[in-house]
């Protein structure tokens, strides 16, 4: 997902979005070590989805982005 869409998100919702990525990244390592991961590079995009979204969320610490108050479709 793209930086972009992200910031339309609420802090709440980024939030939990990196909770679910951190225990697929800690599954996709399992699977991967145990040689039954289909696609390694699903390791490298879990990855960078995680840091785009803690990005977005310091941006919002610091005061440098908007908080969304609802999430827009």
């Amino acid at each position: 997902m793209k930086a972009r869409d992200l910031r339309q998100y609420t802090v709440e919702e980024l939030r939990t979005r990196v909770y679910e990525l951190e225990e697929e990244l800690f599954n996709l390592r399992f699977r991967h070590v145990t040689s039954e991961l289909p696609n390694p590079l699903r390791i490298r995009a879990v990855r960078r989805e995680i840091a785009r979204i803690r990005t977005i969320l310091r941006e919002d610490q610091r005061g440098m982005r908007k908080i969304a108050s609802k999430r827009v479709e």
